[in-house]
């Protein structure tokens, strides 16, 4: 009996134990998971302060990416012999509405390519993970470069392809979602060109374009809605026109001598004021239109063309989900610009592939490549595209399209050491001359901002890596999409989709025809009423007027039953257009409702 009891007390004693042992092991869960919520509180506060708040987990796997990431960045590097086409990709730092959203940084730029960390949720809801796909370009510009970084690398070598007075054109295009950074990029770049060009011309030893005998014109006009307006003369309405040799002619625009680099920097300056921009959901003040600020150096002498350089700050792209609430006018301008960067990437791709001066270059596609046909027919043309992108991981989606739009403008795949330019090889073997203009102020001395080492001690670090001295400094990576997408067969509904995009397109451009045939004739029955209203009033007055004795009133009732005919023959003209017009008004409406969201491209 008493070994009973004592049996009993040890269970008893045992049971305890494990009781206690469990209420331990639960308060050290507890305190476990206080620290955990104390560490994440932390970290997120110096995520704050850091300018990169959001979630912690994704900023945590971003972070372990970087410090180890599959290939380092090289310096960047001006090329020999700078290529026909070059693209360039400039990712901005985080603006403070993105802070606000608690949005974190998704990109990585490693010159020369361009990683995109999509976050994701895998099956169960709960596990997190990122998605990493990279493109590779000519040039990678992150955050911490300077737009004078960009210029001397993007652009800055076709100033002195344009100043070298055979008869050069050069064009830079800046494109991207809105509010990407484009404008703010391209607005640099011109004020940066304004300068350099005086400073070429004042100091060039090609006695063939000096500004003693060359004159520096500037035109500033914007694409619209299909609509063409002049930034420098009160936003005047323009025609494209063609004449008999082909040559590509806008009726009416103005051009502007700049005599000096204030000149020329107060004339874009006026142009930019002038320039079309609407709130969207991405941005308060989008750039709806394309600018196209165009300087033509000119024989003083004969005006023959010497050079001409085209800077176009295309309108900010925006995926279907970002026009659901979008009234018409936002809903067309959207369609008209996503036509128009279709046929713009089809034109560039025809000029890098060698066929600009042979087989068909699809310029007519779309106005704005209609309006610098010459910039792709011509052999003497060179292009470069800079593609802006906003780090947010909630524009994730929009970066990839950004970087796969300008991917497929040049065809390079990322990771393939075949695909650099054929003029890597030849800097090999051609000797080049040395520079036209050795009395040219450097770049750096215009600015300190050039000679300031502002890279991070981790970009140093990744710039001076001995992994960048290999033959091989780029590993395959996986690539954002595979290499035969474009080879499986559309499914029924795709094919549907696909049909009603491209009606849609083609309403929205025969929208945009008929409201300028409206507008025209609304105009021209408005000045013939007036003339016919001044008729009326003659014919009145020869009845009754005071110094009228006799009169002939068959006369009358003649004239007067012919201007009212013709009153009735213009307002009937002007109701069937309106007709029209509203014929076209609802079919938008209808493929809008049917499509459900906007092509993107």
């Amino acid at each position: 009996m008493g070994n009973n009891r004592r049996n009993s007390f040890g269970a008893k004693d045992q049971t305890r134990v494990a009781i206690e042992r469990m209420e331990a092991e639960r308060e050290a869960r507890r305190q476990a998971a206080k620290d955990r919520r104390q560490e994440r509180a932390q970290e997120e506060q110096r995520n704050i302060a850091a300018g990169n708040p959001g979630d912690i987990d994704f900023i945590s796997l971003v972070r372990q990416w970087r410090s180890s990431p599959p290939q380092h960045s090289l310096p960047l590097s001006a090329t020999p012999v700078p290529p026909k086409i070059c693209i360039c990709v400039r990712k901005r730092p985080l603006n403070d509405r993105e802070r606000r959203k608690k949005d974190h940084d998704s990109v990585t730029c490693l010159h020369p390519t361009v990683w995109v960390h999509s976050a994701k949720l895998r099956v169960d809801g709960i596990t997190k993970y990122l998605d990493h796909g990279s493109f590779r370009f000519d040039y990678a510009f992150d955050e911490d470069c300077s737009t004078e970084d960009v210029y001397k690398y993007s652009t800055l070598p076709l100033i002195d392809f344009v100043c070298s007075g055979k008869g050069g054109r050069a064009t830079v295009f800046a494109y991207g979602q809105t509010g990407s950074g484009k404008t703010h990029t391209m607005e640099g770049i011109q004020n940066m060109v304004a300068e350099d060009v005086f400073l070429l011309l004042n100091h060039s030893a090609n006695d063939c374009c000096h500004v003693k005998n060359t004159h520096v014109t500037v035109s500033f006009f914007e694409l619209y809605g299909g609509r063409i307006q002049d930034l420098l003369n009160h936003r005047q309405r323009l025609k494209l026109l063609e004449d008999g040799k082909g040559e590509v002619v806008i009726s009416g625009l103005e051009e502007f001598e700049a005599n000096d680099t204030e000149e020329l920097m107060s004339l874009i300056s006026a142009g930019n004021r002038n320039r079309t921009t609407h709130a969207t959901e991405c941005n308060d003040s989008s750039s709806r239109s394309h600018a196209i600020c165009q300087l033509s150096l000119r024989d003083k002498a004969s005006s023959r063309l010497r050079g001409k350089l085209s800077l176009v700050d295309l309108a900010g792209s925006e995926r279907g989900s970002d026009t659901k609430s979008h009234n018409r006018q936002r809903r067309t301008e959207s369609s008209e610009i996503n036509k128009s960067l279709l046929a713009l990437k089809e034109c560039i791709r025809a000029l890098d592939n060698g066929r600009g001066t042979g087989a068909h270059v699809p310029y007519r596609a779309s106005k704005l490549t209609l309006i610098l046909k010459d910039c792709f027919t011509s052999a003497s043309a060179r292009t470069t595209m800079i593609a802006t992108v906003s780090p947010a991981a909630s524009s994730a989606d929009h970066t990839t399209n950004t970087l796969r739009y300008a991917d497929r403008v040049k065809e390079k795949k990322v990771g393939d050491p075949t695909s650099t330019p054929d003029h890597s090889t030849k800097s090999k073997t051609k000797k080049h001359p040395p520079s036209r203009s050795p009395q040219r102020r450097p770049l750096s001395s215009r600015s300190p901002r050039l000679n300031q080492n502002h890279h991070t001690p981790r970009r140093a670090e990744r710039m001076t890596s001995p992994a960048t001295t290999s033959s091989n400094p780029f590993p395959a990576p996986k690539d954002i999409i595979p290499d035969d997408i474009e080879d499986l067969p559309f499914r029924d509904e795709a094919k549907e989709t696909q049909k009603n995009e491209a009606e849609h397109h083609r309403t929205v451009q025969d929208l945009f025809e008929q409201e300028e045939n409206l507008l025209n004739l609304h105009m021209s029955v408005i000045q013939e009423n007036a003339e016919l209203l001044t008729e009326e009033g003659k014919l009145l007055h020869s009845v009754q007027g005071d110094d009228v004795v006799d009169y002939d009133i068959d006369q009358y009732a003649s004239r007067l039953g012919t201007i009212l005919d013709r009153k009735t023959h213009l307002i009937t003209r002007l109701q069937d257009k309106l007709n029209v017009f509203r014929t076209h008004l609802k079919k938008e409406e209808e493929l809008s409702k049917k499509l459900g969201h906007m092509p993107e491209y």
